[in-house]
């Protein structure tokens, strides 16, 4: 083995001492509640696909006609040959869903943080984030060159001092000050106090980016998002978001005012230097949205909730405990890293399949199972997912008894 292979391996050996190493796992069938991983097939609640709309016959077909219309590949990024109708009418439909003057399309959500962020802010600037924000949040706030700051996470409190330290150490100088965080935040399934945010936000002159990547299609009347259902869209410059969860998609998504999107058109790297997304995720994106303004995407919604309550049921009547959750993402606390991939694997063992999230997803000790539900998960799978907690939770008992 050459000195590289021997550096990298004694890397990933470490990796595997501390219980962080990770392995991709092959998935031989479409997203639903049951899937066929390695061969083997498994119970699925670890999907982000909350309204079952990853499968669903309008996306597919919609897929397959962007196929024979505008074929495979997109050409060129969209500044050059590839800025294809499809891609606008995805636009003008987010937009149109959004409530919001402009929208634009990236390859990814971390591709959107990235180029939305540094497009706006330079080292003049500075930027203020929740202490648990996406990690394509952190990335694009450390390469931007802004001023970095952290509040605690969703402390409002801590929120106005930051504000207060950017605004009194400007000297006078104009500065931009953006503040991020997201609306339900995505391995805690919490929510975050927005309205106080907003509030502090305009108190300081500040800009605020919301991610709403895990509360589009879920929230507000007309399943917009967090922003809506707590009427505060209007107090909110960036809306960023997903097309790939509750969508049923791919990509990622900037809704604001026509200027902010033609100053991402003109100045966000990775949307300028990138082959615009493929034409069959973009149809897909676009009939995803029109369906979950549908009378089907407020039923499929109505179904998310109740199965999120009965899955809560479960894990609580199984022994565990859980936080306060309004969200489609119940995080099962474990702590210990090794401990998590011990009952994750035990899980699947029973064929469900919740993954392990470990540092550096979340802080070290704080490793949880991520148990996610969807509208097209059925009651019986959620028994067969109290039963399996249960008789695990049984298990460790008697072990520790025993010791």
């Amino acid at each position: 083995m050459n000195p590289f292979d021997q550096e990298l391996t004694k890397q990933l050996d470490d990796l595997r001492a501390q219980g962080l190493y990770r392995e991709l796992r092959r998935v031989d069938s479409p997203q639903s509640p049951r899937i066929v991983v390695d061969g083997k097939p498994l119970l699925n609640f670890s999907s982000n696909d909350y309204l079952g709309l990853a499968n669903h016959p309008a996306l597919i077909e919609a897929s397959k006609k962007a196929l024979d219309e505008f074929g495979a590949g997109s050409g060129a990024s969209r500044l050059i040959c590839g800025s294809l109708a499809i891609h606008h009418e995805l636009e003008q439909a987010l937009a149109e869903f959004k409530g919001t003057e402009a929208a634009l399309a990236f390859s990814t959500g971390y591709a959107a943080a990235l180029g939305t962020i540094g497009a706006l802010l330079g080292k003049d600037d500075v930027i203020i984030i929740d202490k648990l924000v996406h990690a394509c949040v952190v990335d694009a706030a450390r390469l931007c060159g802004a001023k970095l700051r952290v509040f605690e996470h969703n402390d409002p409190d801590d929120l106005e001092k930051k504000l207060k330290w950017a605004t009194a150490s400007s000297g006078g100088s104009r500065r931009r000050i953006l503040v991020v965080t997201e609306s339900v935040f995505s391995m805690d399934g919490d929510l975050a106090a927005l309205r106080e945010i907003v509030e502090l936000k305009d108190k300081y002159g500040a800009w605020l980016m919301l991610d709403e990547a895990h509360a589009t299609g879920l929230y507000g009347e007309q399943r917009r998002g967090l922003a809506e259902a707590c009427e505060l869209a209007g107090g909110v410059e960036i809306q960023m978001g997903t097309l790939g969860k509750a969508l049923g998609a791919a990509g990622g998504y900037i809704c604001g005012s026509r200027a902010l999107i033609d100053t991402l058109i003109n100045r966000a790297r990775s949307f300028i230097f990138s082959t615009a997304p493929v034409p069959a995720a973009a149809s897909a994106a676009t009939a995803a949205i029109r369906l979950v303004q549908s009378a089907e995407g407020e039923s499929r919604r109505a179904q998310l909730w109740h199965r999120v309550d009965q899955a809560k049921n479960a894990v609580i009547n199984a022994g565990r405990e859980l936080p306060p959750i309004k969200s489609a993402i119940i995080p099962v606390h474990v702590g210990d890293e090794m401990e998590a991939m011990q009952l994750a694997a035990a899980l699947r063992e029973r064929a469900i399949f919740i993954p392990a999230i470990r540092y550096p997803t979340v802080a070290r000790g704080e490793a949880r199972l991520r148990l996610t539900v969807t509208a097209s998960h059925l009651q019986e799978g959620i028994a067969t997912l109290q039963s399996a907690l249960t008789a695990l939770s049984a298990s460790r008992q008697e072990s520790n008894s025993a010791t």
